[in-house]
């Protein structure tokens, strides 16, 4: 019986993102026809934006494995009952010791690629561990905390853009990574094209999602951070140390968006450049996590969702449909998400009761 239950939370839980998806394209589609847009047309179009050749598939699956990535950090950090509002950070940091490593060290492949890994998860999980420790020392809130650290990673990487060792004469960039510390593959380039910057990162991907997923429903230590997220005074009473729980799930959740950075620089960009503002891959990671309910596998399919979205957005363009709509519509998507796994709170209340056929 408490096998069947849990089959029927699960399904609950993916009845709620498909009604979530349902309702956001729904109005999505209303906002195009009020707009002057024919929404199947719209909607068509993205479509084969994105699966109608080899190379857009490989494009969003490119576009796609930092964000699953740094969806995991998230999703991670909320099953242990931490806001990681600081992916952003963690990622920028990731990307900017991938590329001093990748720059700096003259070694063979098999070994530079993971020690660059190594580094980038490394520097990420101290990063997103400082927030943790804050929390558990000084109390501090790490929304608030994760948020700073975001523009001090932004701001210490552009620093780093300009040193001389590694900045680029004559641009506001780095010089690229050595081709020993890349991680792109060839054997796509017959398919999508040479164009195309087919790479390990999305294998890197998956088997990170399911190492975490197993340490977070299989292991003592992950069911440790999933009963301080649970009832943080339960998991007190029962003998677990909150403090350092919340240090580890921040150093784990810091460290797998510092990934996601390292594997952006060593399979697409080569480099970091400048910034102005952030790039956002740790802001829609956030996006991410939600619409798969915070669920470690659910980011997979989430993340891909959400890069064929983006990509698709392009070819909905050719037809005059502004690029604002798309964020318009996975707004939408994202906003009914949040609203139907929330049961106890006034917008929620109104959503149910419209979405059940009731009175409100």
């Amino acid at each position: 019986m408490k096998s069947f239950k849990n089959v029927m939370v699960k399904y609950s839980s993916v009845f709620k993102v498909f009604r979530s998806l349902f309702i956001g394209l729904l109005i999505g589609g209303i906002i195009l026809l009020l707009s002057g847009y024919n929404p199947i047309e719209a909607y068509g179009q993205m479509l084969l934006g994105v699966i109608s050749k080899p190379q857009y598939i490989s494009w969003t699956v490119i576009k796609a494995t930092p964000i699953i990535l740094t969806g995991l950090s998230v999703a991670f950090a909320f099953r242990t009952g931490l806001f990681n509002i600081g992916a952003e950070g963690q990622f920028i940091v990731g990307t900017l010791v991938a590329t001093i490593l990748g720059v700096s060290l003259k070694i063979p492949s098999f070994i530079h690629v993971p020690v660059v890994i190594v580094g980038a998860i490394f520097a990420g999980g101290i990063y997103g561990a400082f927030a943790g420790y804050l929390k558990a020392k000084f109390k501090v809130n790490e929304v608030i905390s994760t948020i700073m650290l975001n523009w001090i990673a932004l701001y210490v990487a552009n620093y780093f853009v300009y040193l001389p060792s590694i900045k680029k004469v004559g641009s506001e960039s780095t010089y690229d990574i050595s081709e020993t510390a890349k991680i792109t593959t060839t054997l796509l380039n017959e398919l999508t094209g040479r164009g195309v910057k087919n790479n390990w990162g999305v294998i890197i991907a998956i088997i990170v999602v399911i190492i975490a997923a197993f340490y977070l429903f299989r292991t003592t230590k992950g069911y440790e951070l999933r009963a301080v997220g649970l009832n943080k005074h339960g998991a007190k009473y029962a003998g677990i140390n909150i403090n350092k729980a919340t240090i580890r799930s921040m150093f784990i959740a810091g460290a797998l968006a510092g990934l996601a950075g390292a594997v952006h620089v060593m399979g697409v960009t080569y480099h970091i450049s400048k910034l102005s503002i952030s790039e956002n891959y740790g802001f829609n990671g956030i996006a991410v996590s939600l619409l798969a309910a915070n669920s470690p596998i659910g980011v997979i399919f989430a993340g891909l969702f959400f890069a064929g979205m983006q990509y698709g957005n392009a070819k909905m363009q050719f037809i005059g449909i502004p690029s604002e709509v798309i964020n318009i519509i996975f707004g939408l998507i994202i906003f009914n998400t949040a609203l139907s796994s929330k049961k106890n709170n006034l917008f929620s209340k109104f959503y149910l009761k419209l979405t059940k056929g009731g009175t409100i």
